[in-house]
């Protein structure tokens, strides 16, 4: 598989440098090319990234060729970089015809949908900027909780190192499950992870804009083992039950009593990852009288059991 990497000065150096590691790695542990590699800027020139200045290997238009065109990851404010490479969108809008793959990864799925090459496929991205995807390119299937898609000619991968779970499929697609297995092995990682939805922060942030509801916040987070009193909760705010239960519906899309779920099992969370604690002992901690009411709330809200949690952890 020939693969050209798109480079710019947007590009985030891990994303681009943990990807062709291990796609080299493969090579190295298979003992032949599966993977040959060469990155591309748009005008062939080498680019200044935030650590280093990265060499390449020709302009945009020498990519055409490739097996794979792969866009790594560009930040946290995609919109700001879409604005910013009209000279890619408008090639990948040119080549759109051709049988080329097309991979992003992270962030990187805003440009490739800015051109609209994930139209009607299945996509995934970082779990914090799933929801903005979708809202701007609704033609695009966002599937939020994935570390990674593969539709068709069409790939991407979440956020961070779940990049890695990408390069370990297209690994596997060249050489075999157990050739991705090895070179997980090598970077010390999780083959077949499952999905991203353990990492998606539970809580929404407080709302610092809203100041009853951000005492109601603040005065949950202090409290959430204890039995919710709405009307005393009400009461510490000064305002009525009815504020109270439109501020957390208008601003959070959900009831205290959810909230307060959601601290709960954060807080388990913290607690399975820290050590041995039963089960038991932390679902008394947290405020369950057993640990089978902690233990549905908590694959509820993380796809996970506790157990499962805690052993990935």
């Amino acid at each position: 598989m020939h693969v050209a990497t798109w480079v710019s000065q947007h590009t985030l150096s891990a994303s681009i440098s943990l990807t062709l590691d291990a796609l080299q790695l493969a090579n190295q542990c298979a003992g032949r090319t599966l993977f040959t590699l060469r990155r591309v800027s748009n005008d062939g020139q080498p680019v200044t990234l935030d650590w280093c200045q990265m060499p390449v290997d020709g302009a945009l238009p020498s990519a055409a060729d490739a097996d794979l065109l792969l866009i790594p990851a560009i930040g946290a404010r995609p919109e700001r970089v879409i604005a910013a490479q009209s000279q890619l969108i408008d090639w990948l809008r040119q080549t759109a015809d051709s049988t080329q793959q097309r991979a992003s990864l992270c962030s990187g799925a805003f440009l490739l949908a800015a051109a609209g090459q994930f139209d009607g496929h299945r996509v995934t991205t970082h779990w914090r900027l799933a929801e903005q995807l979708q809202q701007r390119f609704p033609a695009v299937q966002v599937c939020a909780d994935a570390l990674y898609c593969a539709d068709g000619q069409r790939f991407s991968s979440a956020g961070a190192q779940a990049m890695l779970d990408l390069c370990l499929h297209l690994i596997a697609r060249q050489g075999g499950s157990a050739l991705a297995q090895q070179v997980a092995d090598l970077l010390v990682f999780d083959y077949g992870r499952g999905s991203q939805q353990r990492f998606g922060s539970l809580l929404p942030a407080t709302a610092h804009d809203q100041p009853v509801l951000a005492q109601a916040q603040q005065y949950l987070q202090q409290h959430y083992p204890q039995p919710l009193a709405l009307d005393q909760l009400a009461a510490t705010c000064h305002c009525s039950t009815r504020t109270l239960l439109r501020l957390f519906r208008q601003h959070l899309n959900m009831t205290p009593g959810a909230y307060q779920q959601r601290l709960r099992v954060a807080a388990a969370q913290s607690l399975l990852r820290q050590g041995q604690m039963s089960l038991e002992h932390i679902a008394e901690q947290v405020g369950y009288q057993e640990r089978a009411s902690l233990a549905k709330v908590f694959k509820q809200l993380t796809g996970q059991t506790p157990a499962l949690y805690r052993r990935h952890d």
